[in-house]
């Protein structure tokens, strides 16, 4: 069993930054693909960014490439989003998924057979 615990959300004003973290337990954590996805109120869950086994193989959404950073530490078997430039229209509370087949198309949410429990974003206009 796979545990995602995520940690550095919070209220920041719009242009400012936050570094959200994932901390994964599991023995081949560096096998895995590593996914941040996002739900806003009253919206679908979006894919945000991907890492499959190093910075070499990141993917992004379009409206986050250029402000959204995904990177992972495999001797902390811990992924990171840093997010610059945030606009109010990302809040939202945002989840680390884990991916156990990281062949498989890593911008779709179904792929992932674990997540954490989310940690909100907000910002402020």
């Amino acid at each position: 069993q796979v545990q995602l615990v995520e940690s550095g959300g919070g209220l920041v004003q719009a242009g400012g930054s936050l570094r959200l973290s994932c901390a994964t337990s599991g023995r081949t954590f560096s096998s895995y693909a590593m996914g941040w996805f996002r739900q806003a109120p009253g919206k679908e869950r979006e894919f945000v960014a991907a890492i499959r086994w190093s910075a070499d193989n990141t993917y992004y959404a379009d409206s986050m490439k250029g402000r959204f950073t995904i990177s992972r530490d495999n001797a902390k078997n811990t992924v990171y989003l840093q997010m610059n430039s945030l606009k109010p229209e990302d809040t939202a509370v945002y989840y680390c998924a884990a991916s156990t087949n990281p062949y498989r198309n890593v911008r779709q949410g179904e792929q992932y057979s674990y997540w954490g429990q989310g940690t909100q974003v907000t910002v402020s206009s």
